[in-house]
């Protein structure tokens, strides 16, 4: 599953109180999903709780062993930390069991009995936690056992989650990520995630290494301080494979060009990765002032036989500024070629 669709799963488990399990390789962003999903769902950052089972030991989800000052030779168990901030919600919580499968069977046991009867030594999980879990898989050689029989199916679901360009894009060009990371990655999509277990100190290509390797070209490093530093945040054939296609942008023009003179740059004469970087840039850095330039480029690209680059410039464009689609350039375009192209695109 997607992330925007695995968003939308989740959402609706916080709404209707139920546990989910998201399994997927490293580095794909099991993490942050999680978080948009609070935002979406309602649940306030103080209300997410993380914890990190695979370094726990039972006392965290069961509490710690103390004697009962009402029953004299008897012990209780007094939650602390994470358990104990559960017990005290009162609005909608998402308790975060990040690297669940990290976990010892102990471990695991005691959690099962929140997962499944929602209390543990007598202290009982108010109505308002929802559990969300998540975890590597087996053989991603991330020191995964895998979940005890029982404790798996105390979840409603478990969803396998997929990197995917398109979704990766979008949160990319939120984000930050460096534009000609985000071009590159779109001309060949098979570079985002390729995880590869091994023992060797090397980095492979996933949406959270390539997240480090728009950071480390920010750093304006030496050429060949910065090609070593970027095969070490995601190996030597990825970042390889990049900075022969930055080459290609070496003459790529400014989009202040573009935006002043839309006729002016050769299309049909430009690389496809090329078109991916401008049009990847256009849409970063379109604004309501530019949108009419940006339109009448979208129109010669559909004009020149690159109609799908047309569409990927308007709906990267509108997706960024919602605001753009309620002006009259915009439903202008969409009345010509390049409006039934968007309506049926299916390019990332």
């Amino acid at each position: 599953m997607k992330a925007s669709s695995l968003t939308a799963l989740l959402v609706a488990a916080m709404g209707a109180r139920r546990n989910v399990l998201i399994v997927s390789d490293p580095g794909v962003g099991k993490s942050a999903l999680v978080e948009v999903a609070c935002r979406i769902a309602g649940v306030r950052s103080d209300d997410l709780i993380i914890s990190h089972p695979g370094v726990e030991d039972p006392t965290d989800p069961k509490g710690l062993p103390s004697l009962n000052p009402n029953k004299k030779g008897e012990a209780t168990f007094l939650p602390f930390g994470a358990l104990a901030k559960a017990l005290r919600a009162t609005r909608p919580t998402v308790w975060f069991l990040d690297d669940f499968g990290q976990a010892t069977p102990a471990v695991q046991a005691a959690y099962m009995q929140l997962l499944l009867a929602r209390q543990v030594n007598g202290h009982v999980l108010p109505d308002c936690v929802t559990f969300v879990a998540a975890t590597n898989r087996r053989t991603a050689g991330m020191g995964v056992s895998g979940c005890l029989e029982p404790v798996k199916s105390r979840f409603s679901t478990i969803v396998n989650l997929e990197a995917d360009i398109e979704d990766w894009s979008a949160w990319a060009m939120d984000a930050g990520i460096d534009e000609r990371v985000i071009a590159y990655l779109r001309f060949d999509s098979t570079m985002l995630h390729q995880f590869e277990a091994s023992s060797d100190m090397t980095n492979t290509p996933s949406p959270r290494t390539w997240e480090n390797f728009s950071e480390v070209l920010s750093w304006n490093l030496a050429k060949g301080d910065r090609e070593e530093a970027g095969v070490g945040a995601v190996g030597q054939g990825a970042a390889g494979q990049y900075f022969a296609f930055e080459n290609q942008l070496a003459h790529l023009p400014h989009a202040d060009a573009i935006f002043a003179d839309p006729e002016a740059f050769d299309i049909r004469e430009s690389r496809p990765e090329v078109l991916y970087a401008v049009v990847t840039t256009l849409a970063i850095r379109t604004t309501a002032k530019t949108f009419g330039a940006v339109c009448r480029f979208a129109e010669r690209l559909e004009r020149d036989g690159r109609g799908e680059f047309a569409s990927l410039l308007m709906r990267d464009s509108t997706r960024r500024s919602p605001e753009l689609e309620a002006t009259p350039e915009y439903a202008a375009i969409l009345t010509g070629p390049v409006g039934h192209i968007v309506s049926g695109s299916s390019i990332s």
